[in-house]
């Protein structure tokens, strides 16, 4: 496998990627959208305003990565190499993208629109879901037990079917919650 360690890209297309293990490198107005990024490494990577839509990452190593308004729609991380797996968004689109049983403990998902998404199974305990649009995204048997949604909108977390101790809400967030009981909130 061909390794490439703090090199700088701009503008890449994935047909000009010279590796498959990237190392400390950072991405910037990339396009690999629908782009075949299966068992590729990165370890330490930014990527930033880059498009990742429809990207496969089939076994692909994940490995404390970050990701800055970008745009990642349809991306089915539950793929990934679960090794080491680690990553944060900011002011990124994750619109349905998959996240099933992925283990994020303590990421960051700030000012992001998550739409539509799956979080089934998946563990967000801890995660700063600040200024993100949840609208849609399926929360079931899902651990976002300490998660800040004080300032996020849209979710829909059904108490008795996830794992929520110790999450902060703001007020206007309890709907939310009450949703799956059907009440009247005026």
């Amino acid at each position: 496998m061909d390794q490439v360690f703090e090199e700088t890209f701009e503008g890449l297309k994935a047909s000009d990627l010279k590796g498959k293990s990237f190392d400390a490198c950072t991405f910037t107005n990339c396009d690999f959208s629908e782009a075949n990024l299966s068992s590729y490494e990165f370890m330490e990577c930014e990527f930033h305003s880059c498009n990742l839509s429809m990207a496969n990452l089939q076994n692909t190593g994940v490995k404390d990565v970050n990701f800055v308004d970008c745009k990642l729609t349809g991306v089915d991380f539950s793929q990934c190499n679960d090794f080491l797996f680690n990553c944060s968004f900011k002011g990124c689109i994750l619109d349905y993208c998959s996240f099933f049983k992925r283990k994020l403990p303590k990421t960051k998902m700030v000012n992001c629109s998550v739409r539509e998404a799956d979080f089934v199974e998946a563990d967000f305990s801890g995660t700063d879901f600040s200024g993100s649009d949840l609208s849609l995204t399926a929360f079931e048997r899902t651990n976002v037990e300490k998660a800040d949604f004080r300032t996020a909108t849209g979710f829909s977390i059904h108490p008795e079917a996830n794992r929520i101790r110790g999450a902060k809400f703001s007020s206007d967030g309890l709907r939310g919650l009450l949703e799956a009981y059907n009440l009247v909130i005026e």
